[in-house]
């Protein structure tokens, strides 16, 4: 995994996401932590970036970019309820990432299909594999 800046920068935008609708539900929360441990962070670092957010680094490989914007679904359907200003900043943020638009629309659509609303991995990179052919 990339650089502490860009685990930083992760974190970051995974918080402003989850404050979209301006709060901060236990579950997401319990989701953030699991994803700093995932990328070798603290709950301090966590914390601290809970009260001030880290500069944006785009994530180099298209792999790490949809990486990232499967753990932003994973974290919109935490909770179990998807607005549509979450679905339409997930949607702005994918394509912000240089992810193909019709991919982004057709995991959204999909997503609807499986238990919880989670895509599994192979379902998603799938996806994102036919639009790169």
């Amino acid at each position: 995994m990339g650089s502490y800046e860009e685990k930083l920068s992760i974190l970051s935008e995974l918080i402003a996401f989850a404050r979209v609708d301006h709060s901060l539900k236990q579950s997401e929360y319990d989701f953030l932590l699991k994803v700093a441990h995932s990328l070798e962070m603290d709950k301090d670092v966590l914390d601290s970036l809970l009260k001030q957010k880290s500069p944006k680094i785009r994530l180099k490989t298209q792999a790490e970019r949809i990486v990232q914007f499967h753990r932003l679904m994973l974290l919109m359907n935490i909770d179990q309820e998807q607005h549509k200003k979450e679905i339409d900043t997930l949607y702005n943020i994918g394509l912000k990432m240089g992810l193909p638009p019709s991919a982004i629309s057709q995991v959204l659509e999909v997503m609807h299909r499986y238990p919880d609303n989670i895509v599994p991995p192979d379902v998603l990179i799938n996806i994102f594999k036919a639009y790169y052919n």
